[in-house]
């Protein structure tokens, strides 16, 4: 099965977060999982805030990036994207970013799996519900 995933989900497979376990059992799961290339930099800044709060150290946060890279991730270019992401984000007032990565699990037809419950709780009750997975119910 092919599956989006978002920054939110794959920080999960290296950090003690909520559903990390979800997160996880997603990760060896055998299913082909993309994203757009967006969730390099978002994936960064989310271990880069980490090392700030100080909830881990920089050299967690090197092992991290460093481990991240070897993950099977099948990446996607935006440039097939980004007009449907924005039009979706004029649609329903919601950032280009997180279209993102919906617009590819539409154009993939698959689903977008996220532990970004604002964006999820915007859309859950829309037709684009069939394109949405909270991580929760991984």
């Amino acid at each position: 099965m092919k599956r989006v995933v978002d920054a939110s989900v794959a920080v999960k497979w290296y950090v003690p977060e909520p559903y990390e376990q979800k997160a996880g059992r997603l990760l060896e799961s055998g299913d082909e999982l993309c994203a757009p290339e967006l969730i390099l930099p978002e994936f960064g800044n989310i271990i880069w805030k980490k090392i700030l709060r100080q909830e881990i150290t920089e050299k967690e946060g090197q092992r991290i990036i460093t481990e991240s890279v070897k993950t099977n991730l099948i990446l996607y270019q935006h440039a097939s994207i980004i007009k449907s992401a924005y039009t979706g984000a004029t649609l329903t007032n919601q950032t280009v970013y997180d279209w993102t990565y919906l617009s590819l699990a539409i154009m993939l037809d698959c689903e977008f799996v996220t532990a970004d419950e604002k964006f999820y709780k915007a859309l859950e009750k829309t037709k684009l519900k069939r394109h949405l997975l909270w991580i929760g119910d991984v």
